[in-house]
């Protein structure tokens, strides 16, 4: 059993050895061919790894600007109960979550309270949506919203708001302005509150931002009479714990009272970005696969055709059709691995480099701010660019390589005779 395999390893080492002495004899070929692999792995390393920045800034963007990494609300809020929120309401004091031995995941707990009205400045007025928080429980979940103007509420006093940065403007309020709301109270009332405005915030949906207000939730409680809470958001300390403890609330809260929702189920902008993306990562794909296998088949080609008195004589020798097609075939694996080793090296290094300065980007549809982007290689995307070289080279090699086997011997060495 040992020496059949010590006798296909060595076969192994010598076609090794003589497909790599082939592949040196015509430099210059050797050279394009590795030049172009290369150069297509690290376009798919830079186009990739740009992407990979970006849908994981949009993630983060989302869990810290307005989702947590899951919601906790009664059933069916996010389907029916938006249009009637005062009837889907939570104990606003999370104590059924806190209860739960979940100390290590959780990060914070923030109750949260949503309701719409009228927003009025001196001859003003202009409808919003508010959201009342806890300012202190709130502050880790909120590193996505950034304060432009003034402070933000854990800095100010208990009768104050701060808007969206499109609100303000089309109202024209600035801090420390006076603000009177106007809300439908839970049992169809009217009821008013003053305020000042401490700041004003931009987040990274524009859409967001033109229409919401945040408030102490005792002030949103106050003004639309009511106890409770909309919505519970939960931030973890590591993201990937996100659908273990969703798991987890599922089992242990009852169905019929609460529903666990997790931070993808509400990120519809976060999925429209992963799709758009995911295709344009297909296309470069598709688009270097092809460029590589192009040029890998023309060189293996040119290469049989140069060579073919040298398979006549190979197959005149006693070499199998089935040695020459591993020959070619390992000289097309050959340079697809070496070309993917030298590609991933450079890619990376331009990574780094591109990363250090950063690229500066205008916002994108539906963002309020501009960005500095980065280039961030992961192990996945490296080994999906190896495989990428791998393949489309293995790939290319196989026709050239079912030629050269298929030559006949008489032909083959009275070839350029």
């Amino acid at each position: 059993m040992l020496n059949p395999l010590c006798s296909m390893l060595a076969q192994i080492v010598q076609e090794s050895r003589l497909a790599g002495r082939n592949l040196s004899r015509h430099i210059r070929r050797s050279l394009l061919a590795l030049l172009t692999i290369s150069f297509g792995v690290t376009c798919y390393l830079l186009a990739g790894g740009f992407i990979h920045w970006v849908l994981e800034k949009t993630r983060d963007a989302a869990i810290y600007s307005q989702l947590g990494h899951l919601q906790i609300t009664r059933p069916a809020y996010f389907q029916v109960g938006i249009a009637d929120p005062y009837n889907h309401l939570l104990p606003d004091d999370a104590s059924f979550i806190e209860d739960i031995e979940l100390a290590d995941a959780i990060s914070t707990i923030s109750s949260r309270l949503v309701f719409t009205g009228l927003l009025s400045k001196d001859e003003r007025t202009i409808s919003f949506a508010g959201e009342g928080i806890d300012p202190e429980k709130e502050a880790p979940l909120a590193l996505a919203i950034n304060i432009i103007e003034g402070v933000n509420l854990t800095e100010s006093g208990s009768s104050s708001a701060i808007l969206g940065k499109g609100l303000a403007a089309n109202a024209e309020i600035k801090p420390g302005d006076t603000i009177v709301l106007l809300a439908t109270t839970a049992d169809g009332s009217f009821n008013a509150v003053e305020l000042s405005v401490a700041g004003l915030f931009a987040s990274t949906v524009k859409a967001y931002d033109d229409v919401t207000l945040r408030v102490p939730l005792e002030i949103a409680q106050s003004l639309v009479r009511v106890e409770g809470a909309t919505s519970v958001a939960v931030l973890l300390s590591e993201t990937w714990q996100t659908q273990k403890v969703v798991d987890i609330l599922q089992g242990v809260l009852d169905p019929s009272d609460f529903e666990v929702t997790a931070w993808w189920q509400l990120a519809e902008h976060y999925h429209k970005t992963v799709e758009l993306f995911s295709r344009q990562v297909g296309v470069v794909k598709s688009l270097i696969a092809a460029i590589v296998v192009l040029s890998i088949m023309n060189t293996l080609s040119m290469t049989v055709a140069e060579r073919t008195g040298e398979i006549g004589t190979a197959m005149a020798l006693g070499v199998r059709s089935s040695g020459i097609l591993r020959l070619f075939l390992l000289e097309g694996v050959m340079i697809g691995v070496l070309g993917g080793l030298i590609g991933l090296s450079v890619g990376t290094a331009l990574a780094i480099l591109i990363s250090y300065f950063g690229i500066p980007m205008p916002p994108a549809p539906g963002m309020t701010e501009g960005y500095v982007g980065e280039i961030w290689v992961s192990a996945r995307l490296a080994t999906d660019a190896l495989f990428l070289a791998l393949s489309a080279t293995l790939l290319a090699s196989v026709i050239p390589a079912w030629r050269a086997s298929r030559l006949n011997i008489v032909d083959a060495l009275r070839h350029q005779r």
